[in-house]
């Protein structure tokens, strides 16, 4: 992806969010300048991934697979610095565009249509292997269980929920109009948590054709880092 790209794409992600009336915290609008000053004060920031997250799965075709993320909270495994058990996300997905099939090892999430278009999420129970089973997938929508068949559909209107337990496959994208979603979750781990069904990358190859305007999470200095 071009920086350029990624740059337009967080403006619009930050516009569309607060016009939907969920605003973002200070860190989402630190410029480089702002990082370059920033010492151990921000290591959680930086240690616990939290910040924005732009990805084409590696396929360099963004508008039709690929997502914006804001990580607004997260903890980190086994770390006594950071005990929160939880993290918390939102997400920008175009209308059309598709978050590629995949389930968590260890993480547990709830997805909230949070506005604009209709989210359409589509499940698969993993088989021991890996592989799609035939089996019936039962899930909870905003505390109401339902049972559908294997590669059945949900569709979710701004306001429901979805309960995506670890190892249940999912892949979704927005219908009619841009979504923004949330994602209430387990501890989040993108680096090592996420299996592919079909294996494709995580984060994108960025081509630097213009200045950053806000770094990525994977971008941050590394000034005054320490784990414990």
């Amino acid at each position: 992806m071009k920086r350029s790209e990624i740059n337009s794409l967080i403006k619009q992600a930050a516009d569309f969010s607060k016009k939907n009336g969920f605003l973002l915290p200070p860190f989402a609008f630190w410029t480089p300048a702002d990082w370059r000053k920033k010492g151990a004060e921000a290591d959680e920031i930086r240690d616990c991934m939290l910040g924005w997250d732009v990805t084409d799965f590696g396929l360099g075709k963004f508008h039709e697979i690929g997502l914006v993320l804001f990580t607004i909270r997260n903890g980190l495994y086994r770390n006594r610095r950071y005990p929160k058990p939880y993290a918390e996300k939102i997400l920008i997905i175009e209308k059309s565009q598709v978050c590629p099939m995949h389930f968590h090892w260890s993480k547990s999430e709830d997805i909230i249509n949070r506005g604009g278009g209709i989210l359409a999420v589509q499940l698969y129970n993993s088989s021991p292997s890996g592989q799609f089973s035939k089996t019936a997938v039962t899930v909870s929508l905003d505390g109401v269980q339902k049972t559908v068949k294997a590669g059945s559909i949900v569709r979710l209107e701004p306001g429901e929920s979805i309960f995506i337990p670890s190892r249940l496959y999912h892949k979704f994208w927005g219908e009619k109009r841009k979504l923004l979603l949330g994602e209430v979750s387990k501890v989040n781990d993108d680096r090592h948590d996420n299996r592919f069904y079909e294996p494709i990358g995580r984060f994108p190859k960025i081509e630097e054709d213009e200045p950053a305007r806000y770094l990525l999470f994977s971008e941050y200095p590394a000034k005054n880092r320490r784990i414990v």
